[in-house]
């Protein structure tokens, strides 16, 4: 809960500009006070970490339970903290604490620190430096190719920690913090370098049940067809069958992955990069009735161009680069 501490006009009315513009200068010189002479050494790091962790509970008892101090000791190094900066950070109310309007500006400030410098010990775990990758892949990639390789990565860097999260082809490397992504595509994207990871043509998928009743191509007008985005996806299979097109009606969907599990299961045709589905294929759960393939792109790895390559960004990119070889 916040507790506005403005005070309000004599009248009873509501708060006045005047007194949100005070509030204001007073944080700002609270700030100069706690900065000044620009020393570091001055900092008060554990009346700060006693300030987040209260501010986070509302409690100063559960703050001391978090830094295994008393309830007495943290409650102290705040009121130093207060002292400093010539402000009250918390409103102390019989049951627990409110923060003052003070206090709410400075939360996000110290959490936002303290979280990363706690993210940046953990990458020196085991007496190693552990630099971490943020890599965004598109769904059916993921499953159907680097899932399967990623403990041979792991077993030739161990000090280089993957942060793996899917997309369905949707990707904003700047706005999502990502180093890496890879999607489908023709790697026409601007403002980044796209690199060619491999080829995907596209055939028609299904259960073993619906291929041994599709003798011909023009057998699949008798059945639903699923489809991605790409509107003549199909069209152009139907070219490459040598077979006159007719318009398709199916469900739509953003993931070759699930395009082909929801044929499975609906008695339906899917048309999708059969790369993608190697140990299905081998394994007889889903069938290529024919041997007819359209490409309509590749997989691609791409990043910022205003992002420079970290050690870690050049053997995960040699690595994957030699992997889509094999």
């Amino acid at each position: 809960m916040r507790y506005n501490r403005r005070k309000c006009d004599s009248d009873g009315g509501v708060c006045g500009f005047n007194s949100i513009i005070k509030n204001e200068i007073k944080f700002d010189e609270a700030k100069e006070n706690l900065m000044a002479d620009n020393s570091r050494h001055r900092l008060p790091l554990n009346a700060l970490r006693a300030f987040e962790a209260s501010a986070r509970h509302l409690s100063f008892t559960r703050a001391g339970m978090e830094l295994n101090v008393t309830q007495a000791a943290v409650s102290q190094q705040v009121r130093l903290l207060e002292e400093q900066l010539g402000l009250e950070l918390f409103i102390r109310l019989p049951r627990g604490l409110a923060l003052t309007d003070e206090g709410s500006a400075l939360l996000p400030v110290l959490s936002r620190s303290f979280d990363q410098i706690e993210a940046l010990l953990q990458q020196f775990d085991d007496g190693h430096y552990h630099e971490v990758l943020n890599i965004s892949v598109v769904g059916t990639f993921a499953v159907g190719w680097l899932l399967p390789r990623l403990s041979r990565f792991s077993e030739l860097y161990p000090y280089i920690d993957l942060r793996i999260m899917t997309h369905n082809n949707v990707v904003n490397l700047a706005g999502e913090g990502v180093d890496f992504a890879i999607r489908f595509g023709e790697g026409l994207w601007p403002l980044v370098d796209n690199t060619p990871l491999f080829s995907a043509p596209h055939t028609v998928l299904c259960s073993e049940k619906i291929a041994k009743q599709l003798n011909h191509p023009t057998d699949l007008k008798n059945y639903p067809l699923m489809r991605s985005y790409r509107k003549d996806e199909w069209e152009k299979w139907f070219l490459a069958a040598k077979i006159e097109p007719w318009r398709v009606k199916g469900p739509i969907f953003d993931s070759s992955r699930l395009m082909v599990e929801a044929a499975l299961f609906s008695d339906s045709v899917a048309i999708a990069p059969s790369c993608m589905f190697e140990r299905e294929l081998s394994a007889g759960d889903v069938v290529q009735p024919f041997d007819i393939s359209v490409t309509l792109g590749g997989y691609w790895l791409s990043r910022l161009k205003s992002k420079p390559m970290t050690p870690a960004m050049n053997i995960f990119r040699n690595w994957l680069l030699e992997e889509s070889k094999r």
